[in-house]
């Protein structure tokens, strides 16, 4: 499959745009792609090193489409690789050419990953393709030491990964909750969470407590191995979680909010998506990829 690696690398750029050539949906605003690397304004070009974040799923609809544009609008020179739909063995050799990894929200996971088959009524809709191809990449990007970055399914596939379980549907399980996880339409309810003090999210976004959207009905239970929270609801389901040590030696962070579909300037969007941009940088310079 290494042999391959060119023409899938070129089938993901040509897909999602990213070669300036016409897509599914048409041609491409040149706007939109990844770079202009024919430079003909006179304008001094940026010697930031240009980094490719590889995304478990990403496309141009309405509950993906953020991803890019939340990147880029933290850290300018940025590529992105949906690695959805490939093979996965290919989509393993794609996360080799990539500087960090973006688990996306998305569907639930089906429940025999945490030996809770029972509970599967009481999910909602599954992939169990993207189920196999996220915990692949999951523990690839482990064993490479590669930035990694979850959101609201992705935070709860990374507990699940490492022994954790979820509750499968948190009005049915939890009725007297409190607090609304998904009451209105998307990322629409809000809520309050606390972020502890000392974790590395309270050192990165500088806050205690704050709002932030939510849209999910499940939730970390038990909590996997290695792992602390980092931000919880007053109802007690985590928000946030991270490395319980600074000593993995790897940057792992994930959150249960939409950080991309917070509005610009929001310390809870922009400073993790710079934090992981950053460490995507780092990742990128200590593997002598330019």
């Amino acid at each position: 499959m290494i042999n391959n690696f060119k023409s899938v690398v070129f089938f993901a750029l040509v897909t999602f745009g990213m070669l300036g050539v016409a897509s599914c949906g048409g041609s491409v605003n040149k706007a939109e792609t990844s770079g202009d690397v024919n430079n003909t304004t006179g304008e001094e070009q940026s010697t930031d090193p240009s980094i490719i974040i590889g995304i478990s799923k990403y496309d141009t609809t309405h509950f993906y489409k953020n991803y890019k544009t939340w990147l880029e609008r933290n850290y300018d020179n940025v590529k992105v690789l949906s690695l959805y739909k490939l093979p996965v063995d290919e989509a393993l050799d794609v996360l080799d050419n990539c500087d960090g990894l973006l688990l996306a929200g998305g569907p639930d996971i089906y429940p025999e990953w945490y030996n809770q088959i029972e509970d599967t009524a009481k999910c909602e809709g599954f992939d169990r393709y993207r189920d196999t191809l996220e915990f692949a990449l999951f523990n690839k990007a482990l064993e490479k030491k590669m930035p990694v970055f979850g959101i609201c399914r992705g935070q709860q596939l990374i507990n699940v990964a490492l022994g954790g379980t979820l509750i499968p549907d948190i009005p049915s399980v939890l009725p007297e909750q409190a607090v609304k996880h998904r009451e209105l339409k998307e990322f629409k309810d809000m809520h309050d969470i606390s972020v502890k003090e000392g974790s590395f999210l309270a050192n990165i976004t500088d806050q205690q407590s704050i709002i932030v959207n939510s849209y999910h009905h499940q939730a970390i239970d038990k909590l996997g191995k290695d792992l602390r929270i980092a931000a919880i609801t007053s109802d007690n389901i985590p928000e946030a979680i991270e490395w319980n040590t600074e000593n993995k030696g790897s940057f792992l962070l994930a959150v249960q909010w939409h950080p991309e579909q917070l509005e610009e300037g929001n310390p809870m969007s922009d400073r993790v998506a710079k934090a992981f941009t950053k460490e995507a940088i780092l990742y990128h310079s200590m593997n002598d990829r330019d």
